[in-house]
């Protein structure tokens, strides 16, 4: 790193604006960089973000596109910068810091490796096949939250988690529609699921790591609907993460719009948060 980028001016900008920015941009017109070590990342971090060290980005800053936003964090701020100061000398167009890192965050968090649940997403897989993996994670969450129905005694909570297993039934609906569409295949819905893989709900979690990382209250509304938006950051983290891998185009923007639908529902548990708060 040269000297002269020690003082090079970085535009920052809060974790409000950086949710703000993330909300309305599109997955492909931005990349979120974490900075931090792997370990760090694992343990959280934002979803979607690309995980390169500050300490390799000299050799590794060819890996993410100079041309689209990027928003770079670590910890508190401070690698971040330097990161950040390390792209403008590289001519990237559009980099901002991140104050207070991943410790002002205030929005939502991925957890685990970079490559958890990307067995799922080789990268080689047709597009009907990728739907059938989406399909079954879709399914995975809704049989999740059906045994919390079960497992809940509180009626409000038994009521909440039933309204969230409805959205994953639409969603897998859509996607169901969509596999009708684009493989131009006549198969009722329950041939469909005999194909599909229910190993995993979505974000490539099973339901058992689910109820070990979140461990929910069942008797609290708020603390279901945290749950629940927990699971959605981690699936738009997978479907993010998977389209970076795959090869085939269809496949590539069926995960990013998935990763998109993700976003949107995290805006409709945010709203469904503020109704019980």
């Amino acid at each position: 790193m040269k000297w002269k980028q020690f003082f090079t001016p970085v535009k920052s900008v809060t974790a409000e604006e950086a949710r703000r920015i993330i909300s309305e941009t599109p997955l492909t017109d931005i990349t979120i960089l974490d900075v931090r070590q792997p370990k760090e990342y694992e343990a959280e971090h934002i979803p979607g973000a690309t995980l390169i060290p500050v300490s390799d980005l000299e050799n590794r800053f060819n890996e993410i596109n100079p041309e689209k936003q990027t928003l770079v964090y670590c910890a508190s701020g401070g690698r971040s910068r330097v990161a950040t100061q390390i792209l403008i000398d590289k001519k990237f167009k559009d980099v901002l810091n991140l104050t207070g890192g991943i410790k002002a965050w205030n929005g939502e968090k991925a957890v685990l490796g970079e490559e958890k649940g990307l067995e799922l997403f080789t990268g080689k897989e047709s597009l009907e096949e990728t739907l059938v993996t989406a399909y079954g994670l879709e399914l995975g969450l809704e049989e999740f939250y059906i045994s919390m129905i079960k497992t809940a005694e509180n009626q409000s909570v038994k009521e909440l988690f039933t309204k969230l297993s409805r959205i994953e039934v639409k969603h897998r609906s859509r996607i169901f529609e969509e596999y009708l569409r684009l493989t131009d295949k006549s198969v009722s819905q329950e041939e469909f699921l005999s194909a599909v893989y229910s190993g995993a709900s979505e974000g490539g979690v099973s339901t058992e790591e689910y109820i070990n990382l979140y461990c929910p209250d069942l008797s609290s509304p708020t603390n279901v609907i945290d749950t629940a938006i927990s699971i959605e950051a981690q699936a738009l983290d997978l479907y993010y993460r998977a389209s970076k891998h795959v090869e085939q185009p269809e496949s590539k923007k069926f995960l990013l719009q998935m990763a998109d639908e993700e976003r949107t529902h995290l805006k409709q548990l945010g709203i469904l948060m503020e109704s019980v708060i």
